[in-house]
């Protein structure tokens, strides 16, 4: 029997503000106003992803995040958030229409395949005199 040695959950931190999904405009565009969050955990996904070696997961999955932020001082709704972070660490390629020439080599970075494996979600955020995030991907299993 061949024991699958995958890693099934990967834990990063990344510094500043995650990138929002507010309007139709791909966070993806070139130039986008989200530009430098998307890249920034493109990178620290990237990094953490390279140190496990991680592989994306195919199948059911968790996405947790912690915002940590200074008290009274969010800047979105925890949905917008979420779905910020989750649209980057998707397979870019299966659902944009926009060009990603200039992600670089970051185009490639996905910690799973579609946002339709996600089944759960969780949001909670701890105060912090700096803006930072922490994100987990975690594989669930099959079970009802």
């Amino acid at each position: 029997m061949v024991q699958d040695t995958r890693a099934l959950a990967l834990t990063f931190e990344v510094s500043g503000l995650p990138p929002v999904k507010t309007e139709a405009l791909s966070i993806f565009a070139a130039g986008h106003r989200q530009a430098t969050r998307v890249r920034a955990l493109l990178e620290a996904a990237c990094a953490a992803a390279q140190q496990t070696g991680w592989t994306p997961l195919s199948g059911p999955i968790e996405v947790d995040v912690v915002l940590r932020c200074p008290p009274g001082h969010r800047t979105s709704d925890a949905s917008t958030l979420l779905g910020g972070v989750c649209a980057v660490l998707q397979d870019k390629k299966r659902v944009s229409s926009i060009g990603l020439a200039h992600l670089g080599v970051l185009v490639d970075v996905a910690l799973y395949d579609d946002d339709r494996q996600i089944r759960r979600l969780s949001y909670v955020e701890q105060p912090a005199e700096d803006f930072s995030y922490q994100v987990r991907v975690a594989a669930v299993s099959n079970v009802v």
